[in-house]
């Protein structure tokens, strides 16, 4: 990657970052779809500089990359960011720096509480069909093997666009959670539209960005 933009974050004390951070990325996201470049696949990346370095686990800053100026410009995130302007400030495109670290941002697959508790009562309800016992009976004896949440891994909101499309009443939010993972050079892999290392890469094939 050799260019980059970086936005900043602006909460205050009406506004906190984690409300900015699902807003902001969520106009990053429905950007890179509308620009994709294979199915969700895209040739813009994101990193997060101050990813476990700051109070809020990704910190205040987010960096959009690309291999050439002309696909940030012609994304031209500050126009999906208008109604955004007051609380993210979006710097202008700039050449990746000479000394740089490189590492990949990936999705983690982490279920969330809701979707534990759903599961759960799924479960139940088949065990108490199938054993006879009553509900509450399997619910308490399933209660004792609930799986934890792993909440050690930063996460953004972000609301399914299909799902809104397809059921407006139902709940479509989710948590998007994200792993960084340290690499000793850039390797040649893909991205997709949530701008993070593809899952159709493997180790010798990550979608890096610099860190710096």
């Amino acid at each position: 990657m050799n260019y980059y933009q970086e936005i900043t974050l602006l909460p205050d004390d009406d506004i906190s970052l984690s409300f900015i951070w699902q807003n902001v990325f969520q106009q990053v996201h429905i950007a890179l779809v509308e620009h994709k470049v294979g199915s969700n696949q895209s040739d813009i990346a994101v990193g997060f500089p101050q990813y476990g370095k700051a109070k809020f686990p990704l910190g205040s800053k987010l960096r959009l990359f690309a291999q050439e100026q002309a696909q940030l410009e012609r994304l031209n995130i500050a126009k999906w960011l208008g109604r955004l302007e007051d609380y993210a400030h979006v710097k202008g495109i700039k050449p990746v720096p000479d000394e740089v670290s490189y590492v990949s941002f990936t999705r983690k697959n982490v279920k969330s509480p809701e979707r534990i508790e759903r599961e759960m009562a799924e479960k139940a309800r088949r065990w108490s069909q199938k054993s006879g016992k009553p509900l509450e009976e399997c619910l308490a004896e399933l209660e004792q093997t609930k799986p934890e949440l792993n909440t050690k891994h930063p996460f953004i909101f972000l609301h399914s666009q299909q799902t809104k499309a397809k059921e407006p009443d139902k709940d479509s939010k989710y948590p998007l959670f994200f792993t960084m993972q340290e690499r000793e050079n850039d390797t040649n892999g893909t991205f997709d539209c949530y701008g993070l290392n593809a899952k159709v890469n493997d180790e010798n094939s990550a979608g890096c960005v610099p860190q710096f």
